[in-house]
């Protein structure tokens, strides 16, 4: 395969991209803005293609989703090699050129002279569809999950100013039921007025589980504060909204895992990874979302690991070696799923209930042994996909043989 003749280094942005062209040594061939729209864009790509006279153009791009979503799918649709720079490689990478400036003309010149020296590099790929879809519902699953915790802390946090014993009564991350309590009654005042019978009735008619124990405990909470604070008529307003919110929320969470479900096992590795155990169809579509579901893009499990924050990097200096630590820079939600549902398979799955106590017996607190278990378990996972076999307990575990 011929070298490429020609190097299109973009510093994306929202609204427009800046791109410069060099050649081979590294001379400028063209610079320009364009707008972040598919006719400017276009225009730009057939006049670079044009400079090339039909030589290879490697194009480097600073992002690689946003607002260059539609350069890289246009270039690839065009069949383009398009790297991808981190951005926070090109700001250290700028310190080595001359000048103290720093404009999007000298962002989009330090990729593409990146781009033309660089050979660690990873080309682009146009992401596969499920892969694509599941990114985009695992993220707003977890903005959910996010404003639910927002709004559960809030709900507390407002009771505790007027309600302590009722706030410290229930689990509100937990309980359904007390959220559904907290739509009708939201004060003591109005939980005496009402009394254990009829609140237990009124549950009970909206289907509440353990009805007559969350209005005994309601009502217990009730009897201990006779005091009326000041502000408590707003704050129960308040309150009943902030429960609804919530209840609201863990509906549409539960609508976006179904479909995240239903997405995911049209993949074609759903079954293999499901069949890990600790990895249920929300933690397998994560890894799905954050690895694109082709592992040859990773090259090897050790590579993989990397990304996912599972491999230490050296520290050494001088007389001082073997020093190892966290890297800085990895995909923290990969890293959640193999730290999750190692968790999980430590508990459940007793070869990996074996390799943990083990870890354990050497020393290491939990935190390590789940890392390590986190670290082996994504080896296996690795070699079930390229096989494309399912994983299985054949024989019990032999501890000698787990490490």
């Amino acid at each position: 395969m011929a070298m490429p003749e020609l190097w299109a280094g973009t510093d994306a942005g929202k609204a427009e991209h800046h791109c410069v062209v060099i050649d081979s040594d590294g001379q400028r061939k063209l610079s320009r803005r364009v707008a972040n729209d598919e006719t400017a864009l276009l225009n730009l790509i057939g006049d670079v293609l044009a400079l090339s006279e039909d030589e290879p153009v490697t194009w480097a791009i600073d992002l690689n989703a946003g607002g260059a979503a539609l350069m890289i799918a246009l270039l690839t649709g065009n069949g383009q090699q398009v790297l991808y720079i981190p951005g926070r490689t090109v700001h250290h990478a700028s310190g080595s050129y001359r000048g103290d400036g720093k404009t999007d003309a000298q962002d989009a010149f330090v990729i593409a002279d990146q781009a033309r020296m660089r050979r660690d590099l990873q080309p682009m790929r146009h992401g596969d569809d499920i892969a694509l879809d599941l990114r985009i519902l695992t993220s707003r699953r977890l903005d959910l999950a996010a404003d639910r915790t927002r709004g559960i802390n809030r709900l507390r946090a407002q009771m505790l100013e007027y309600f302590p014993a009722l706030e410290r009564a229930f689990d509100y991350s937990t309980s359904k039921a007390s959220l559904v309590l907290l739509t009708g009654y939201q004060s003591p005042a109005a939980l005496r007025r009402i009394g254990k019978n009829r609140l237990a009735e009124w549950l009970k008619n909206r289907k509440v589980r353990n009805y007559k124990l969350v209005a005994a405990t309601a009502v217990e909470a009730a009897e201990a504060q006779h005091t009326a604070v000041a502000g408590e008529k707003l704050a129960a307003t308040m309150i009943a909204k902030l429960a609804r919110e919530v209840m609201a929320l863990d509906e549409e969470i539960a609508e976006t895992d179904v479909l995240i479900e239903g997405r995911f096992r049209e993949h074609p590795h759903a079954e293999v990874i499901l069949s890990m155990p600790g990895i249920g169809p929300v933690l397998a579509a994560e890894f799905i979302a954050h690895t694109g579901g082709d592992m040859s893009v990773f090259g090897s499990p050790d590579r993989l690991a990397g990304v996912a924050g599972l491999a230490p990097v050296p520290r050494d200096s001088g007389r001082i070696s073997g020093n190892m630590r966290r890297p800085r820079r990895y995909c923290r939600r990969l890293l959640r799923v193999f730290y999750m549902s190692a968790q999980v398979a430590a508990r459940c799955c007793p070869t990996s209930k074996a390799f943990y106590e083990r870890k354990r017996a050497e020393g290491k607190n939990h935190r390590q042994a789940v890392i390590a278990l986190a670290r082996r378990r994504l080896n296996v996972l690795w070699a079930l996909i390229r096989d494309g076999r399912v994983f299985e307990i054949t024989a019990p575990p032999n501890p000698a043989v787990l490490g």
